[in-house]
């Protein structure tokens, strides 16, 4: 993906995010092809980027636990 396409993605901060609070991540989506994340304090830098696969995945897992500290 070039840069072209990544700021054509859709990005999205989490609604819990305080308003005066620039720390949080960015999740982008671009149809059936990507899903991207980024740094919300930094949008023209870079971003990971996934199939949506991958990013399923990932949720699930963390919705598992897998990513839980004890």
């Amino acid at each position: 993906m070039d840069q072209e396409e990544r700021f054509r993605l859709v990005w999205r901060k989490s609604s819990y995010t305080h308003p005066d609070k620039a720390n949080c991540v960015e999740i982008g989506f671009g149809g059936v092809s990507v899903v991207g994340v980024r740094d919300s304090k930094d949008t023209a830098g870079p971003a990971l980027m996934f199939s949506p696969r991958k990013w399923s995945a990932f949720l699930t897992a963390g919705k598992a636990g897998a990513f839980d500290r004890t």
